[in-house]
């Protein structure tokens, strides 16, 4: 298995004893990310009966149990945090997967992968605080980036600024085989505008 992942001492007593109380003998542990690489990606838990792993999950042995990383979900289950933090209510069980909207890139991945995880990752949290977003609407052969605004930032007077100073140096520095930038949003809607002309 190629990924890090840490489930703590003390998720693995709270699983474990979650598994106890099951009916059924042999009970592990599936985990998986529904819609991974997309903003709406959750990381999941699940029961797994004997016989509910699927061929391709990969296995990770714990002293208490056992659990199944479906194979498709492993990129963006790297890095994963499984915590349980005892409180007066009982205790909350965490999951926290950085990767699971999208996965973690490196220089050998594909252009389009290092500028989405650009703009995942450091661009559009920033938007975020202005209703806006920014996404890759293409690739040109040239390597320039077509970017589509969104939100708040769509027919924002301050939008030059922002794509300028702030999401073309960004991926210009982060992205190096990046040539250029090139906005193919409509900013006559202004409808939603963050800062109105």
């Amino acid at each position: 298995m190629d990924i890090q992942m840490n489930i703590t001492e003390s998720a693995q007593d709270y699983l474990a004893g979650l598994l106890s109380k099951q009916s059924a003998e042999g009970v592990a542990v599936r985990m998986f990310v529904t819609q991974p690489g997309t903003k709406y990606a959750e990381t999941c838990l699940a029961y797994c009966r004997p016989g509910e792993e699927k061929e391709n999950d990969e296995i990770l042995e714990l002293a208490k149990f056992r659990v199944y990383l479906e194979k498709n979900s492993l990129p963006y289950l790297d890095e994963a945090v499984i915590d349980f933090a005892q409180d007066k209510m009982g205790g909350q069980l965490t999951i926290k997967a950085p990767n699971a909207k999208m996965p973690k890139v490196t220089a050998d991945s594909p252009l389009e992968d290092q500028i989405n995880y650009v703009l995942f990752t450091e661009i559009n949290p920033g938007l975020a605080s202005h209703g806006g977003e920014v996404s890759l609407e293409e690739l040109t052969d040239e390597n320039v980036a077509v970017l589509r605004f969104g939100g708040g930032c769509q027919g924002c007077a301050a939008v030059d600024i922002t794509l300028k100073n702030g999401v073309e140096a960004t991926l210009l520095e982060k992205v190096p085989q990046l040539k250029g930038i090139r906005d193919v949003t409509d900013h006559t809607v202004t409808e939603n505008a963050y800062y109105q002309a």
